[in-house]
């Protein structure tokens, strides 16, 4: 699927083929009912590596250089670059979960001057958040511009993953990762697909927007911020609209106006103003079902006063503003279940009709695209940022698999447990978090809804544990609380382990087994000889 290039109602579908589609959000601190900034992101992809990395601070002789490495969730594997899906990076320079004795390094792309200091971070496809409480989130975005800019000789080295890694090394704030991540594009490039990364601290929130140009020399870029108070989403289309030069909500390029209307792509809304998503012809992948549709149900989960529309005629709409004020201050727990979302209770809920899976299951499998829900079978894991104060230190909470059939743990920015590095997919071994996660996932797919309630229950018990065990732990210091953290993260393992094993313990052979209520089918009738 990865290198199969579809046009559709005149669409170059190339973006959502390598990261099946991710869903990313902001939560601003005004819009949370803790004050809290929370940034999210699923990272959709069945090729996406499952480790989780934790990167450590380092020092840095003066003049050395950082290399730049090519990622196969931009596109596809690169052998040339020893450039692979699983592991993701072979660069024991960088952390010890990078090291893997086996397998050839990784070859960079480029390299850029080091800087003496960095940070401790989080890592995983994509970068998570550093020890200064600097959080990001991403998706990948479609152009009919641009299908998919290949990393050669002469053109750009960074993708969107090399480049939140890098403002997670150096930065303590999003505007000044946004600085550093817009210089690097102009001085070094684009290459891969359209990126949407979000970029949080604890004070502000904002949306950084990037496409290679044709060429692979710079490219273009745009951020805006969200305000404080409200909520943001992006599903794999860009989502920033006007242009406005002189703007202190926005940041750019001061030549990108020139540089769309070098490119012949510059493209203005009805009010005349140059218009970004236009612009860049940020089509749907398959509209108006697969990105668009998620925005929509986002934004009435959070404000269903806003009363927006759930169909549009065009990709380019306006409908659906850029962020929104929630109805209510949204907690954690709302914020956990907005990523588990499948329409329930609307008329695109899939669990009936011709359609619906086997005990009313909401997801689709095979190679047509399907309308897609927030949640979905192709997502690796959906990570939750957060940066408080009353914690000693920013923490993340990580749903392996999809969070529908499975449960936040939360984990400081420090080292990890082993379970969670080095995961392959590929490989069966119950040594791994991820592995343990998959087994009640798919357990709980094949049964939904007999078992989609129990398993949910224990996800929610699981989370309120770890809300309250946070709130205890609040005046620890730094390693003792990233301790406190592991060992609730192996004891949250220990009882997933047990939840598989009881579920298949009290439905072997489909005992107890039947399908709720709502979704029982009709009794067969008798026939009659």
């Amino acid at each position: 699927m990865k290198k199969t290039m579809s046009i559709a109602i005149g669409v170059l579908c190339a973006a959502v083929s390598c990261a099946e589609a991710c869903t990313t959000t902001i939560v601003t601190k005004g819009a949370s009912a803790d004050g809290v900034t929370y940034v999210t992101h699923s990272n959709d992809a069945f090729s996406s590596d499952p480790s989780i990395v934790y990167v450590p601070a380092k020092d840095h002789p003066a003049g050395s250089m950082r290399a730049v490495y090519p990622c196969a969730i931009a596109w596809d594997e690169l052998p040339e670059y020893e450039c692979y899906e699983n592991p993701r990076l072979v660069a024991p320079e960088r952390a010890e979960a990078y090291n893997y004795p086996n397998k050839k390094r990784t070859k960079p792309l480029g390299e850029i001057p080091e800087a003496a200091h960095t940070y401790a971070y989080i890592d995983s496809d994509y970068a998570v958040m550093n020890e200064h409480g600097l959080m990001l989130g991403e998706c990948t975005n479609n152009s009919a511009h641009l299908d998919y800019l290949e990393p050669k000789e002469g053109r750009g080295i960074f993708y969107a993953s090399e480049l939140g890694r890098v403002a997670l090394e150096r930065c303590r704030t999003a505007r000044e990762a946004i600085q550093l991540m817009g210089e690097l594009i102009d001085k070094h490039g684009l290459w891969g697909t359209g990126e949407t990364l979000l970029v949080a601290d604890k004070n502000e929130g904002w949306v950084l927007e990037m496409q290679p140009t044709p060429s692979g020399k710079g490219g273009f870029w745009i951020a805006q911020r969200v305000p404080d108070g409200e909520f943001f989403v992006a599903a794999n289309q860009f989502r920033i609209r006007a242009i406005k030069p002189g703007s202190p909500d926005q940041i750019f390029n001061p030549r990108l106006p020139d540089m769309l209307k070098e490119a012949g792509w510059a493209a203005y809304d009805a009010r005349g103003n140059l218009d970004w998503v236009r612009s860049m012809q940020a089509v749907e992948d398959y509209h108006p079902y697969f990105s668009l549709r998620r925005v929509w149900r986002a934004l009435s989960l959070v404000a269903p006063s806003a009363n927006l529309p759930a169909k549009v005629k065009n990709w380019d709409t306006e409908a659906y503003p850029f962020s929104v004020r929630p109805d209510h201050p949204l907690t954690l727990t709302e914020i956990m279940d907005l990523h588990r979302d499948a329409y329930e209770g609307t008329k695109f809920d899939r669990r009936r009709g011709e359609n619906a899976g086997l005990f009313a299951l909401p997801y689709r499998y095979g190679p047509t695209k399907w309308e897609r829900s927030i949640t979905s079978t192709a997502i690796a894991y959906t990570w939750i940022t957060q940066t408080s104060d009353n914690l000693p230190c920013p923490i993340f909470w990580l749903a392996l698999n999809a969070p529908k059939e499975s449960t936040y743990i939360p984990f400081a920015v420090a080292p990890l447990p082993e379970a969670y590095e080095k995961a392959d997919r590929t490989k069966y071994d119950l040594t791994k978090a991820w592995w343990v996660s998959q087994q009640v996932t798919t357990l709980t797919r094949g049964y939904y809804s007999a078992l989609g309630a129990t398993v949910l229950d224990a996800a929610h018990a699981q989370e309120r544990r770890s809300m309250d065990l946070l709130a205890k732990s609040s005046g620890q210091s730094a390693e003792e609380f990233a301790q406190t953290l592991r060992d609730n993260a192996e004891r949250a393992l220990s009882d997933w382990r047990d939840l598989y094993g009881n579920l298949l313990a009290e439905h072997d052979g489909g005992r107890n087994l039947d399908y709720a209520e709502t979704f029982r089918p009709k009794a067969d009738k008798v026939i009659k000889y």
